[in-house]
């Protein structure tokens, strides 16, 4: 069986891991947490990072910092991961969805104004699947409003808007190394800001609320959402691979593109998109298959698993989910999710590889 996705793993990491049980500083204290922290701010553009437990705690966190409490109300695409609108009602506000775009599935910037309320306090856009958002038009309309902005970048470490990396457009921005994730720690988070205020409280609020210069007394509510020493050494030595990895994934991608592009050009599916103004580092690569194909998402899914290629679907929109359900119709994200599938995408995949999946891709779907 192909997978999907798995970590690619290696000395570099095993050796920091050692180390860091040398030293005995194997939880929430030790050198690898700031070099991580230090060295992943850097790398994206931003002054602070606070590393986390995982990536829905750093959304969390961030919403939590930036003062949203009940009534309020988050813009949240439809189309994303649940975690997104689980942090939001973590913190009792209320998540508003906005449709997908129909070219690269990211949220429409041009739905986003018609949902904002004089309750509305923040956006928070989702880089899907490793494609960038459109951040001027949002930045702009976040300014034009005084709202926060949050980017979701889980899924996109090292995507660029025009020339520079997402994670640094939005008041605050959060990141997840999970198992699948470009790079990983295992599990583990990120939360990425320019505020000195933000980061300060946010590393208070993540450290059980207790006071830094007066230990063990807590003067606000915080939580525990701390990474540990060992998982930020595994993530120290995976940041130095990161432009490699990136570099493979848009290399697969190519691959894809250059064998399923027959398809397209038939009207049986759409490619993965990159804007013009986008560098996408496609952490999953993804299609959508056409309303004109021979098979539904489902079956062709059956039909690869049966010629050893495992895939997965796109994410159901959250608006049809029963804890987030309404009536309100969100036709693109309703189609995309139905017809989207995630192809094999791990780093370790070579031209061979992509080949054998794209045959039994186009078997499939004739």
């Amino acid at each position: 069986m192909i997978p999907v996705s798995e970590p690619l793993l290696g000395e570099e990491e095993l050796k920091n891991v050692i180390e860091a049980i040398k030293s005995g500083w194997i939880s929430s204290k030790g050198e690898f947490i700031k070099e991580f922290e230090e060295e992943f701010a850097k790398y994206i553009g931003t002054k602070y990072g606070i590393a986390t437990s995982n990536g829905t705690t750093a959304l969390h966190l961030a919403l939590t910092a930036l003062g949203i409490t009940s009534g309020d109300e988050i813009i949240v695409p439809t189309l994303t991961f649940v975690a997104t609108a689980n942090a939001v009602t973590y913190c009792n506000a209320k998540p508003v969805f906005v449709d997908s775009h129909p070219e690269y599935w990211c949220i429409d910037p041009e739905k986003i104004e018609e949902k904002i309320t004089d309750k509305t306090k923040a956006i928070i856009v989702v880089h899907l699947y490793g494609h960038p958002c459109d951040m001027d038009w949002i930045k702009d309309i976040a300014e034009d409003h005084g709202l926060y902005l949050i980017e979701d970048a889980a899924e996109a470490h090292g995507a660029e808007y025009k020339g520079k990396k997402v994670g640094s457009f939005g008041d605050i921005s959060c990141f997840s190394f999970y198992g699948n994730k470009i790079i990983t720690t295992g599990e583990g988070g990120m939360c990425l800001t320019n505020n000195e205020e933000l980061a300060e409280k946010m590393r208070i609020l993540r450290d059980h609320g207790m006071n830094p210069k007066k230990r063990y007394w807590h003067d606000v509510i915080g939580f525990n959402y701390r990474m540990t020493n060992l998982q930020a050494a595994i993530g120290v030595a995976q940041l130095k691979k990161l432009d490699k990895f990136i570099e493979k994934r848009r290399l697969i991608a190519k691959w894809y593109s250059e064998e399923l592009r027959e398809l397209e050009e038939k009207g049986l599916i759409k490619l993965h998109p990159e804007m013009p103004w986008a560098k996408n580092v496609y952490w999953l690569y993804s299609i959508v298959l056409e309303d004109s194909s021979n098979v539904s998402r489902d079956e062709l899914m059956e039909k690869l698993k049966e010629r050893g290629v495992e895939t997965r679907p796109f994410f159901y929109p959250l608006h049809t989910l029963p804890i987030y359900k309404t009536n309100k119709s969100f036709p693109v994200a309703e189609k995309i999710s139905k017809n989207g599938i995630n192809l094999p995408t791990s780093s370790k995949l070579e031209k061979n590889d992509i080949a054998i999946i794209s045959e039994a891709i186009k078997k499939v779907i004739k």
